[in-house]
This record gives structure tokens, sequence and C-alpha cells, in this order.
């Protein structure tokens, strides 16, 4: 039986050293590739056909808020994902779970409690390390969208993002290498889905739902935390 493979993204080598240790601990069998870049996560899991997690920052270079969680889960539907932030607001950790992570580990986590999520996912379940006392509140509408968005192709899902960052048809067909007619196709999709009409209400939501700082406005996907 091949060896399972680990993956932590993540660009805090302190961080990295400490999930490392972790998975030592509680599966000393498997092999822990590191990488610190979304260019790099995308080769490792090329080079491994085995993957059996991976642990992600949503801030390593090249990631785009939530966006890249959306993208993994929609490429790569079976391996799990647990999310590693220094934010752990109750409505993170909810938006993470409602796009499709297995687990959520804060960066303030203590070793043990790190183990727990490790074991839970690793058996295939869903565990996630709230905030002390926290109370999530978020609308159920939201999370509703949420879960359409996450529902998503990733042809579709990378047009969503282009449009929330405002870019016209002909810009998106020429960023994805695709035709205006693509462009036009994957749209009224999208809206289909997500169970609106235009393509402003659309670009606005993903906006909204893609940010991941506690702060959660203004046009930027960029990870705020």
């Amino acid at each position: 039986m091949p060896q399972s493979t680990i993956v932590i993204a993540d660009d805090d080598p302190h961080f990295r050293a400490v999930l490392k240790d972790a998975i030592g601990r509680h599966r000393p069998d498997a092999q822990v590739v590191e990488v610190s870049s979304l260019d790099t996560l995308q080769r490792a899991i090329a080079e491994h056909a085995n993957v059996a997690l991976i642990l992600l920052d949503l801030r390593i270079p090249g990631a785009r808020g939530f966006s890249l969680l959306l993208y993994l889960k929609a490429e790569h539907p079976t391996i799990p994902v647990i999310l590693v932030s220094v934010s752990d607001g109750p409505g993170i950790v909810q938006r993470a779970l409602d796009f499709g992570a297995s687990g959520f580990i804060p960066k303030s986590a203590r070793a043990t409690a790190i183990g727990g999520v490790l074991r839970t996912v690793l058996g295939g379940g869903v565990a996630a390390l709230r905030a002390p006392n926290g109370h999530a509140r978020i609308d159920l509408e939201d999370r509703e969208a949420a879960r359409r968005l996450a529902s998503l192709s990733i042809k579709k899902l990378k047009v969503l993002v282009q449009l929330a960052d405002g870019h016209s048809n002909k810009y998106i067909a020429g960023h994805l290498a695709i035709t205006e007619a693509t462009v036009k196709a994957h749209i009224t999709g999208i809206l289909r889905t997500l169970g609106i009409e235009r393509r402003t209400q659309a670009a606005i939501l993903a906006q909204r739902l893609l940010q991941t700082g506690k702060h959660a406005e203004g046009n930027s996907l960029d990870d705020e935390g």
C-alpha cells in the first residue's frame, strides 16, 4: 500500500513545524510535504497521487480569500482540507465549513487540540476548533448562498472571481483563454445556481462571501488574515 501524503501549505515556517510535529505524533507513517505558496501547492498535489489531507493557510502567496479553498474542493473533491488561520472568529469558521473544509485549526490552538482535529478528519469526520465562547451570527441566506457557490464547477468559479474583480466578458475570456460566448454561458449558469438575475449581484455576493478577514467588505478578495 503506497505511503499517504499530507501537504502543509503555509508560508510561516514556525507553524509548519508545529503542524508537522502534530502529524508525526498521530500519523508517523505519513509523508509530510511542506509548501509555502500557491504554485508549490499545486505542484505538490500534481506530484503526489496519494494526498490524504491538505492543511491550508489562505494567506499563502498567490491565494485570494476563500477562492483557493473552493478551487481545491472543486478540483480535488476527495481530498479533505483543514483550514489553518490566525483569524478564528466563528463567522470565518462557519464559512470555511460551508465552503467544504473538513476542519479548522486556529494558529492559537494547542498541540493536543490540533491532534484531535487531525484524528477526526483523517478518520473521515469534520472537526473545527472555534473561538472561545464564539457565537456565529451568520445570515441563513448567506449560508445557503455559500453552499450554492461551493457547488459551482472550477470553470464557473474562475469566471465568478473575475466578475468580482469587476472585469468585462472580453477581459475574462482573454485571461482564462476561452471565448466570450463561453464566458456568457458560464455567467448564465452562475446566476442560475446562485438564484439571482444580474451579474452585478453575483459580483457583490462573491466579494462578500470570499473575504477572509474580520471586515469582509470592499472590493478586494485578498486575504486579511
